[in-house]
């Protein structure tokens, strides 16, 4: 995987206000809010493993509320293209390299989500009809990149909360952020910071999530029967 630049971060944070800013947030359609939802739902009960294990547990919680949760982001988007400049300046590169594969796994899931939900048939989500939409809205390849930056993702937050100095200058920002407007911005940083710390290695955790995802992925593309069965 090459190495994002600061420039990958600015265009995949301007993609997603494409998707998410207050312009398109009025034609957002309610299937793909009920989409995510049901997603969430499913990763809830893939996970519920990790969730009841007390290393895992806070890890778990942030990659469903503030990785993929149904909830409103367009808000934090805005913030972190307010403060691209600033988070250049202050951060270690890691850590905006970081960030920058962080939103683009974010701007690929919203892509997706977007085309499965428009590909969903008329009634409720369920299995057949997920599946049914799955395959009709992407290619293997694409989920191989979700899954891929996903866990790169992780690797990296992994090795950056061992390094202080990143999370004394997040720590800094608490200020600065606040007077800004940006405190939402600030806790989402600061509780995966803490997430990832309170692992105490993140290896397992995202061995079991890769591992489980592709799963899932190559059972829905090959039509297998109960593609979510552990």
């Amino acid at each position: 995987m090459s190495t994002p630049t600061p420039g990958d971060l600015r265009r995949h944070l301007s993609k997603l206000r494409e998707l998410r800013g207050p312009a398109s947030l009025a034609r957002t359609p309610a299937r793909l809010l009920e989409l995510k939802r049901w997603q969430q739902a499913r990763l809830t009960t893939t996970y519920a493993d990790l969730a009841a294990k007390p290393r895992y547990a806070e890890a778990t919680q942030f990659f469903l509320d503030d990785l993929y949760g149904p909830k409103d982001f367009s808000g934090r988007d805005e913030a972190m293209l307010r403060i691209y400049p600033t988070m250049v300046k202050l951060l270690p590169a890691t850590a905006v390299q970081t960030a920058a594969l962080a939103i683009e796994v974010d701007a690929l899931s919203e892509v997706l989500d977007r085309r499965l939900a428009a590909a969903l048939g008329a009634g409720p989500i369920d299995e057949a009809s997920y599946a049914k939409a799955y395959r009709e809205s992407a290619t293997p390849a694409e989920r191989e990149r979700q899954v891929a930056l996903v866990e790169e993702v992780g690797h990296r937050l992994d090795r950056l909360v061992k390094k202080p100095m990143v999370l004394h200058t997040i720590k800094l920002m608490r200020g600065p952020a606040k007077l800004a407007g940006l405190s939402d911005l600030q806790r989402f940083l600061e509780r995966g910071f803490a997430a990832f710390k309170a692992m105490g290695g993140a290896e397992e955790f995202l061995a079991t999530i890769a591992g489980r995802e592709r799963r899932i992925a190559s059972r829905l593309f090959s039509s297998a029967p109960e593609p979510f069965s552990p």
